[in-house]
């Protein structure tokens, strides 16, 4: 049977110069496995039979740098991953780091990303400066997308410090993943998510695409409950909104880090199958993990080509 195709695409990176001037991190085995991205990087896509990563800046990027060095950092850290895709054109693509300090240059640089360096989209990280990313502060950016035909990839990030006080800090000590993949970034994320939705701005750009990582962050699973609630309960006078159909037509999602046949098989049901791409969320998961479940999982080897590869193409490759 002949090999299929592994795209994945939400796997991480740390730009070397903006780590070294802002972040001054600690030098860890994780933090190595991100620094990576040379030949011990594709030694290990060989290894895991991934094909092709797209590459995207580790949290927070350059979303919570000081304002006055964000575009320049931004324009800087897009160019040096360009030059490691031209090394290795066949096996990298790349989404584009954004100044969210300010939308409307965050929006020049995700054309310039697009048009000229031949990125697939961007991704956004929760939580910029605080604020969350359906205030009309940061439409440019999304209106900028859907005229590029282009997604932005909404990507978790640590919750709301009031959030976490209120909620989280009684188990940070014992159990600090509550705060992160447990389960501060799946709620930060999917609220994220349903509050764009809620904003109304996919009646003003009804094209525009947004990326979940994470089997959606939840959503899938809950989209019924959602839908009825906020569909048969609103508020007189208010006007309906059909999350359901709104998150079918706009929503894509991908496996990264959720590596579950019946998280998948739901999301089947609910979205369909052109809507799901393969990611791993490398290096917080295993690629190798991931590309085996996903080979090894019960839907068919059609289903499977698209999703570690076809939807990839039509949705990211232009």
């Amino acid at each position: 049977m002949k090999k299929i195709e592994i795209i994945a695409i939400e796997e991480h990176y740390i730009d070397a110069e903006i780590n070294k001037k802002f972040y001054k991190s600690g030098g860890n085995k994780l933090e190595s496995k991100l620094l990576s991205l040379g030949e011990k990087r594709l030694q290990h896509m060989d290894e895991s039979n991934i094909d092709i990563q797209i590459l995207s800046h580790n949290h927070p990027g350059v979303q919570n740098i000081p304002n006055k060095y964000a575009v320049k950092a931004a324009e800087d850290v897009n160019n040096r991953l360009l030059d490691l895709i031209q090394l290795y054109p066949n096996r990298f693509r790349g989404f584009a780091t954004l100044p969210t300090q300010h939308p409307e240059k965050a929006a020049d640089e995700l054309e310039r990303a697009v048009k000229d360096l031949g990125f697939c989209g961007a991704m956004i990280h929760g939580m910029p400066n605080g604020k969350f990313v359906d205030e009309i502060y940061f439409w440019p950016i999304f209106e900028r997308a859907e005229e590029l035909d282009v997604p932005i990839y909404l990507h978790p990030g640590l919750p709301h410090k009031v959030v976490t006080e209120t909620y989280y800090k009684k188990y940070l000590e014992t159990h600090p993943m509550i705060l992160t993949a447990g389960w501060g970034f799946t709620f930060e994320t999917a609220t994220s998510a349903l509050r764009l939705i809620l904003s109304g701005i996919f009646n003003k750009l009804p094209k525009l695409k947004i990326i979940l990582g994470h089997m959606g962050e939840g959503l899938p699973f809950l989209l019924w409950r959602i839908n009825t609630s906020f569909g048969e309960r609103a508020v007189p006078g208010v006007e309906k909104i059909n999350i359901k159909s709104i998150f079918q037509k706009n929503f894509y999602i991908t496996t990264s880090g959720n590596f579950s046949d019946a998280a998948l098989k739901a999301s089947l049901m609910e979205i369909g199958i052109e809507k799901i791409l393969f990611a791993v969320d490398y290096p917080y998961n295993e690629s190798k993990r991931g590309v085996d479940w996903i080979l090894n999982t019960t839907i068919s080897q059609k289903d499977k080509n698209k999703i570690c590869n076809l939807n990839s193409r039509k949705l990211l490759f232009k």
